[in-house]
């Protein structure tokens, strides 16, 4: 349902019972937006509002109920372990491992491309742990913006929230624009065939990809009309995707030279962890699984099992795959657009490339189709909380899916895909991505060990000097890694001290909460190194990625302070007056007062 302004005299807000329009009010519900003086007032109030903001904290029950409730229809709970594995497998296989590792084995890792699988296997795995804990305890759609406003605050929560954005428009677009790869092989062409050329434009930027936009307006169609029906389909194209896999594995090692092993680490050790922090978009996609929480029918049972299951499976058949690669050919002759493919072509088995192509263009489909779901779903929860407008938050009562946020999503990953090169696209993920997995598992720490209104200040003291430690180490770790410092001294002192930090945490600050149904194991432990690892990660992207990182978030910044700020204000002080309003009248006091919240919206 849309959301409109009320009449009540202090600007409140009520539901409207129509379910879709583009009235202003849909987008700009707020008191601050009713009129112009209104936001000049508004803007003035910017500093306060911000302070405000800087340390509100969501409540658990708010995402579960209130925020949740202004969709207007509910989405359907359909989906069980089964399904989330196979979204799982769906949501990651695809564009990682079928080109960026033919580009890091040439370019980057060589034959060790196998260890950057590994590497980037287990960061992905530790966070897997941390998203798992959350989505039991939190189910909702709004995946990792919904677990870090509820432990880290608004402001944090949006900076994460436009990442998180970021993440999939660029992952889509990237898996797009290999899908138009992987289809001109298909069909005996070069990729460059099916792409215009539009010489005016940069380099990076001028081949315009048209058969990207269609594959996406496709999936677009499906996304929308059913969750489960998605799910049936993902897990049809996910099993004929596993099947290709095994035959590209038992065919490839047919025509395995060992070799092609012998000079394993050529690029040596900086090559394995640069490679790493690339490959990392290969795992990318297992959080829209966590976004399908509030569709799944045990979360507590389901989302584990579905998670944890895919990224074992995943890691596995990576690793293999990248081996299998390795020794069909040697690494400086591998293609970086269509490997495997071009891998059986060389080795005498031309009719193979056609099987991989299609596997490829199969997992790709998957990896899209969950891709749209999941990021439609994390706009639904950003729109829910009206630092998106909330005309994305609308739910179709026929469909029980976010038509709108679908839509957004894909017109925006479209556009991006049309114009954008690959190697942009994974270096400038890879970023976004690690970004928010460090600060999930930060807010996992501040969850599992401090309680508002328990904790004591000295333990809450102590647990943020631990954390600003853990963090301080890692990142020193980091930039000695990527400004090339010689030698293992710096090494030596700086991993011991981030042991140190985790070990403080673990012996001097006592938990403060148990998780109720599923939690991670070895905390600090854990959580703590899936910090150091992500933040490792960061250091090996290219600098030239981390300024066009920055200029996104600049962009992200200037949005909240002029927009998303004052929406979120005001929706979080309807909230509290609508509290406060139900106390009163659950003690039997009077009459909803004037300028009150209407119809229970906020």
């Amino acid at each position: 349902m849309a959301v409109g302004v009320g009449d009540a005299g202090s600007g409140g807000v009520r539901r409207r019972q129509r379910w879709c329009s583009c009235a202003k009010a849909d987008f700009f519900p707020e008191e601050s937006f009713s009129s112009w003086s209104a936001y000049g007032r508004a803007l003035r109030s910017t500093g306060a509002r911000l302070a405000d903001r800087l340390t509100s904290r969501s409540l658990e029950s708010t995402e579960l109920h209130e925020v949740r409730a202004r969709s207007g229809a509910d989405m359907r709970r359909d989906l069980t372990w089964w399904d989330l594995v196979w979204f799982g497998v769906g949501a990651v296989i695809g564009a990682g491992i079928f080109v960026l590792t033919g580009q890091e084995a040439r370019d980057a890792a060589g034959p060790a491309v196998v260890v950057s699988y590994v590497v980037s296997g287990v960061s992905a795995m530790l966070s897997v742990f941390c998203y798992t804990e959350f989505a039991v305890e939190i189910p909702v759609a709004g995946g990792s913006f919904a677990y870090l406003r509820v432990e880290l605050g608004d402001f944090m929560a949006f900076v994460a929230a436009g990442n998180i954005l970021l993440e999939y428009c660029i992952g889509g677009a990237a898996v797009a624009r290999s899908w138009t790869s992987y289809f001109a092989t298909l069909l005996n062409h070069h990729p460059s065939d099916f792409r215009i050329h539009a010489s005016s434009l940069s380099a990076d930027y001028s081949e315009l990809d048209p058969i990207a936009v269609v594959v996406i307006a496709l999936v677009c169609v499906f996304a929308v009309v059913s969750t489960k029906g998605t799910s049936r389909f993902n897990y049809v194209l996910s099993i004929v995707h596993i099947a290709v896999i095994i035959f590209i594995i038992v065919a490839g090692l047919t025509k395995a030279d060992t070799a092609n092993m012998r000079d394993f680490m050529h690029f040596g050790v900086r090559g394995i962890f640069s490679a790493s922090a690339v490959l990392f978009f290969a795992y990318i996609g297992f959080d829209a699984v966590s976004t399908m929480a509030e569709e799944t029918k045990n979360p507590a049972r389901d989302i584990p099992i579905g998670l944890v299951g895919a990224m074992t499976l995943t890691t596995a058949l990576y690793c293999v795959l990248a081996v299998t690669l390795c020794l069909m050919q040697p690494y400086g002759s591998i293609d970086p657009d269509a490997p495997f493919s071009v891998a059986f072509a060389d080795r005498g088995m031309d009719w193979a490339k056609y099987i991989v192509a299609f596997g490829a263009l199969k997992g790709m489909t998957t990896v899209l189709l969950v891709s749209a779901v999941g990021q439609a779903r994390y706009l639904t929860h950003i729109a829910r909380t009206h630092m998106m407008p909330p005309w994305l938050a609308q739910v179709h009562p026929r469909t029980g899916t976010p038509v709108n946020a679908t839509v957004a999503m894909l017109v925006a990953t479209a556009v991006i895909a049309f114009f954008t090169d690959l190697s942009i696209l994974s270096n400038l993920l890879s970023i976004s991505t690690l970004f928010i997995f460090m600060l999930v598992a930060v807010a996992l720490l501040v969850r599992r060990y401090y309680v508002s209104g328990e904790t004591t200040d000295a333990n809450r003291n102590k647990l943020a000097a631990c954390i600003a430690a853990i963090l301080a180490t890692s990142v020193a770790t980091a930039t000695c890694w990527g400004v090339d410092v010689e030698g293992w001294v710096p090494y030596v002192v700086t991993v011991p001290a981030w042991f140190a930090s985790t070990a403080c945490l673990w012996a001097f600050v006592p938990q403060a909460r148990a998780p109720k149904l599923w939690g991670v194991p070895l905390v600090p432990w854990l959580p703590s190194a899936s910090i150091a690892i992500n933040v490792f990660l960061l250091g090996s992207i290219d600098s030239k990625s981390f300024m066009r990182f920055g200029i996104w978030t600049a962009a992200l910044l200037v949005y909240y302070l002029f927009v998303g700020l004052h929406a979120s204000y005001d929706t979080a002080k309807a909230l509290a007056a609508e509290s406060a309003l139900a106390a009163k009248v659950e003690e039997g006091d009077g009459k909803p007062a004037q300028g009150a919240v209407h119809d229970g919206e906020y």
